[in-house]
């Protein structure tokens, strides 16, 4: 395996999971980090499943002795260690941050949390959010609130923090020479991103009320609208000279209009733009605010951004054995990562592993045949 990038030197071991902890170990991958993901059992190479690129995976009976056996000579050789699961799972398994290296990076990935009242409970992206306070804000005044897919909760305030955590972990390990457990829970990370929105509750400038707000769609010049063709097109005029510029594409004067940032006549806006915007097809007015600073977009379909003139010259987006998926991000001005690549069988590599730790052809056939490979 080709390992660039600015994690070239990293080694991380993954325990097989789902959502969050698989993302984290993906984008670690990328950056170069050698990532060897131990999993339960084997499986056939499936190319759509795009959080295993770049990574290696070793099948174990981690109810065995000698499959545990195995797991703690990788964690050995290992600066992070993530993990999803309940807290006290690695435990029960005899792999927990107690019977690891002082010096490993411990990352632990949970929607609660590793204590509190709520720690064994289930969970997913909409049911931290719902808790944190953040769902209460999202979607219109006349519905439910939206569930923004999980990329708020499970890959935002879970797997970016998790990154985070783990990777200011280890630079401290660079003074202290020391590891530690990173707790990263989505209920935490969630408000930890709040952070404008907690200083506009303070200050009075953000009411209770759903869809009433600067950034939740109340705002006339910050939501979408509905255009000719059933396309919709984006609006995120915020800024004085942006929402003149808004204006000035919709043919308006500003003194045909209320003042900008008065709510009170946020609905009579609002229903100007929303007849204006109808009258024409999105690509019509993608084209007429293209070349201006009014902050105005097209809606596009996955499909369509990949084709962007803008996202293809970065290539954002890349096709690997024809499944459409991410380019590493970010970008280094030295450290380029290595391209992805296809992702292998959970299981593929574990001959491979096992030999690098020194087994034999034959010890490996016998671990097979005892069930300790799996």
């Amino acid at each position: 395996m080709w390992m660039a990038g600015p994690l070239a030197s990293l080694k991380v071991v993954e325990f097989a999971g789902l959502g969050p902890a698989p993302l984290a170990g993906q984008l670690l991958a990328d950056m170069g980090a050698s990532v060897r993901v131990i999993d339960r059992a084997s499986a056939a190479a499936d190319a759509t499943d795009i959080n295993r690129r770049g990574k290696q995976s070793i099948a174990l009976n981690l109810k065995t002795e000698q499959g545990r056996a195995i797991a703690q000579a990788l964690i050995a050789e290992a600066d992070i260690l993530i993990e999803g699961f309940r807290p006290g799972v690695m435990e029960r398994l005899g792999l927990g941050p107690k019977d690891c290296p002082g010096s490993l990076i411990y990352g632990r990935i949970t929607g609660w949390g590793q204590h509190g009242p709520l720690a064994q409970r289930a969970g997913h992206d909409l049911t931290y959010l719902a808790v944190s306070g953040a769902l209460s804000m999202m979607g219109p005044a006349d519905r439910p609130p939206a569930p923004p897919l999980n990329l708020v909760a499970d890959y935002g305030a879970g797997t970016m923090f998790l990154l985070f955590g783990v990777l200011s972990a280890l630079i401290e390990r660079g003074q202290s020479g020391k590891g530690q457990v990173v707790d990263a829970a989505m209920v935490d990370g969630v408000p930890a991103m709040m952070g404008l929105l907690h200083g506009m509750m303070a200050q009075g400038q953000w009411t209770g009320t759903r869809g009433a707000n600067w950034l939740d769609g109340g705002a006339p010049f910050y939501r979408c609208y509905a255009c000719a063709d059933g396309g919709h097109v984006a609006v995120g005029a915020l800024e004085p000279q942006f929402y003149a510029a808004l204006l000035d594409g919709l043919g308006l004067a500003a003194d045909e209009l209320p003042d900008q940032n008065d709510p009170t006549h946020w609905p009579k806006t609002h229903a100007r733009f929303e007849a204006l915007f109808a009258t024409r097809s999105r690509d019509d007015w993608a084209r007429l605010f293209e070349d201006t600073d009014a902050c105005v977009a097209p809606v596009l379909s996955v499909a369509e951004a990949a084709v962007h003139p803008h996202l293809a010259q970065r290539g954002t987006y890349v096709r690997q054995a024809g499944v459409l998926q991410s380019g590493a991000a970010p970008r280094f001005s030295r450290s380029a990562s290595a391209p992805q690549d296809t992702p292998a069988g959970a299981g593929a590599a574990t001959d491979t592993i096992l030999a690098e730790l020194g087994h034999g052809p034959e010890a490996i056939a016998t671990m097979r045949a005892q069930g300790i490979l799996t």
